[in-house]
Parts: C-alpha cells; sequence; structure tokens
C-alpha cells in the first residue's frame, strides 16, 4: 500500500513539472527573450528615429513648396503681387498679397516642425542652375509710407514675391534668380528653389560642404 502511495505521488510530481515546462517559461528563457528585445530595440530605435526625422523635414519643404505655388496662383488669380513671408527668426512662414497700399496676410502662420529651422548650415554652394551663391531668399520690404519713406527691408526675414504673370521678382520688381529657402535638421538640407520662369523645385543634400544636390 506505502508502494503504490509513493507510485501515485510521484506521478503528481511528474504531471506538475510536465504542466509547468508547458504553460511558462523558465527565468532563463526569460531572460534571453528580453536581452534579444532590448537588442533589437538599441538597433531599431536610431534608424526609426531618423526616419521620423527625414519625414518631418521633407514634409515641411513640401509644404514650403506647395505655399509657393499657391502664393504664385493668388498673384496670378488676383492681377497683383503675392509674397511667401518667411520669419527666420521663429521659424514661420504665410502668403501676403498686396492690396494696392500694403501687404495684406492672408490664410494662417505656420510653424516649421520640431527639429527643423530655417538654415543650411555649413553647405557652400546652391543647387545647380538655381542661385549663383547659396543664400536665403531676400529681405522682405515693409510697407513704408509713400512718397515720403520708400519700402524698407526687414531684418530676419526672407520672401519669394510672384508677380501677376508668376514670375518672381526683386526687391526692384525685377525677375530674379537669388529665391530659395533653406531648411534643415542639422543632418541634411532641403532647399525651395524658384527659376526667373517661376518654376519651383525641392532639392536634397547632406550637410557638407561640398554638397551633394539631389533634386527630391
Amino acid at each position: 500500500m506505502l508502494l503504490l502511495l509513493r507510485l501515485m505521488s510521484n506521478r503528481g510530481m511528474h504531471s506538475r513539472r510536465r504542466a509547468t515546462n508547458v504553460a511558462g517559461f523558465t527565468m532563463v528563457e526569460m531572460a534571453v527573450v528580453l536581452a534579444v528585445i532590448g537588442i533589437i530595440s538599441a538597433i531599431a530605435l536610431p534608424v526609426i528615429g531618423r526616419a521620423l526625422a527625414n519625414m518631418r523635414l521633407n514634409g515641411a519643404a513640401r509644404a514650403i513648396s506647395n505655399t509657393a505655388a499657391s502664393a504664385k496662383t493668388r498673384a496670378a488669380a488676383n492681377f497683383t503681387r503675392a509674397r511667401v513671408f518667411v520669419d527666420l527668426t521663429s521659424n514661420s512662414y504665410h502668403i501676403e498679397t498686396w492690396n494696392g497700399v500694403a501687404w495684406v496676410p492672408v490664410g494662417g502662420t505656420v510653424t516649421l516642425p520640431t527639429g527643423v529651422n530655417f538654415g543650411f548650415g555649413i553647405v557652400g554652394s546652391a543647387p545647380p542652375n538655381t542661385q549663383p551663391g547659396i543664400q536665403q531668399a531676400t529681405n522682405c520690404l515693409d510697407n513704408g509710407t509713400p512718397p515720403l519713406v520708400p519700402p524698407a527691408p526687414i531684418a530676419n526675414t526672407a520672401c519669394f514675391v510672384f508677380n501677376s504673370r508668376g514670375i518672381p521678382i526683386d526687391n526692384l520688381a525685377q525677375p530674379t534668380q537669388w529665391d530659395a529657402f533653406y531648411i534643415t535638421d542639422t543632418v541634411t538640407v532641403l532647399g525651395v528653389t524658384v527659376t526667373p520662369t517661376g518654376l519651383i523645385g525641392v532639392w536634397a543634400t547632406p550637410v557638407l560642404a561640398a554638397p551633394q544636390w539631389t533634386i527630391s
């Protein structure tokens, strides 16, 4: 009888061990799984972070390009001038139209995403067949008080100005080749350029003194 009870007890212990092995993991197995997850996370997180940064930068450049196209269309549709007004200090921009007396804001102001700023770092030259030398577009002009006080440049601003034919013009109302906005996240620079014929382009390069511009 005692032998039978021992056999039944041993069978119960074996059953419990089998159930434990099937239903769960040992501490060693859990530690291995956690270690693998940690390694994968350490590899993946920087890649994901860079991908998200690229998305923010590219999205910002496309938004600026679309805003420039909208300003160009407004100028032609309203037989006036329109401009994209960039505040380089606040990293924001908006559209304005000329009503014959003053520049009037149209729509809301857009601020660049976190980590993206107007600038081009150490990049030493403009995209090919665009500006003679790399720089943000020329300063926006204030309204002045004609005829006594002519319009004056506004510090820390940059403007694309389009005439009623959709041609980018400078502060003397002459076609210009200097129109470009540059934004960066310190790793990549994107440039939104406008040719003298009004063609808008988006360019990209790593932040290098000798840039490697490609059309984006």
